[in-house]
């Protein structure tokens, strides 16, 4: 099985409903989003581009066509430094056969390129062993482990950080 990226349009408010709107999906961040936080972030990846603050992209099974996951990457000030973040979703039926593996490999190759930023983090929730082990996979190096952020705003998690050199 392959995937693809391709930047994510008007017509992928059903895979947020799939991820983020899915409460086991979102188990490690504070719970599923309602349908009027799904259309609003739904709107903010739209019009992410434009602000050239970051990027979506819907992950695409190659053989289906199927939209299957998402990935990005956004601005995000870290302990006094611009970096990107990044998170990925791979929809339930998808998980387990390295396709969030492949669709982030991908978006590093372009980030690496893009040459803006030069450390991508992510922050995996403690507890979210798959998508540590994601991060370890992708050649991250463990920061710091069981930081302090909050997902939503007003939810605070514990999560590890995790960060890419993207010059190397």
């Amino acid at each position: 099985m392959a995937v693809h990226l391709e930047p994510w349009d008007e017509d992928d408010l059903p895979l947020l409903e799939k991820t983020i709107g899915d409460p086991e999906m979102m188990r490690y961040l504070g719970g599923a989003e309602s349908p009027e936080k799904l259309e609003e972030r739904h709107a903010r990846y739209l019009n992410l581009p434009a602000t050239g603050a970051g990027r979506m992209f819907k992950v695409v099974d190659d053989e289906s066509g199927e939209a299957i996951g998402s990935v990005g990457f956004w601005d995000r000030s870290w302990r006094g430094s611009d970096v990107y973040e990044t998170g990925w979703f791979v929809i339930p039926a998808f998980q387990g056969h390295g396709l969030a593996t492949a669709a982030m490999s991908q978006l590093i190759a372009r980030l690496k390129v893009d040459g803006q930023r030069r450390f991508l983090h992510a922050f995996p929730a403690v507890e979210n062993t798959p998508s540590n082990a994601i991060a370890r996979r992708l050649g991250f190096t463990l920061v710091e482990e069981a930081c302090e952020l909050e997902y939503p705003k007003g939810n605070p998690i514990r999560c590890n950080d995790w960060r890419l050199d993207l010059r190397d």
